[in-house]
């Protein structure tokens, strides 16, 4: 006879699916603390030393390979993008944000202007 009441207690202890994703939605809105931010810190600093690959997009362009053959000094290839547009910046072929070029001594870089939120950042990952 245990049993039974054993099982029936674990039935009525199980979350439905709709139970489940209302106390999901409460946990999502309170407010994280300072602690739980220090603590998240914590357990990503391992990734901290992962090297990634960055790139700059300057524009796009589809040519033909008889052209491509026929590339020499001076050639010019007509990109997608407007003279003045923002350029686009990748992280592992992702793109993170937009920005302008600028001169870092003898060296060019990328001033962002723009950059893709987190949200839209971990969406785009699937």
């Amino acid at each position: 006879m245990a049993a039974p009441d054993t099982l029936g207690q674990q039935r009525s202890n199980t979350l439905n699916p709709e139970e489940t994703a209302e106390l999901l939605k409460e946990n999502s809105h309170q407010t994280s603390s300072a602690h739980d931010q220090d603590s998240l810190t914590r357990d990503l600093e391992f990734l901290y030393d992962v090297p990634l690959q960055v790139s700059v997009e300057v524009g796009r362009a589809r040519i033909l390979l008889k052209d491509l053959l026929q590339m020499g000094e001076g050639y010019v290839v007509e990109l997608d993008k407007l003279a003045g547009e923002p350029l686009d910046l990748y992280v592992n072929s992702r793109l993170i944000a937009k920005g302008e070029a600028v001169k870092v001594g003898d060296k060019f870089g990328i001033k962002l202007t723009e950059v893709v939120s987190q949200s839209d950042r971990v969406e785009r990952l699937g």
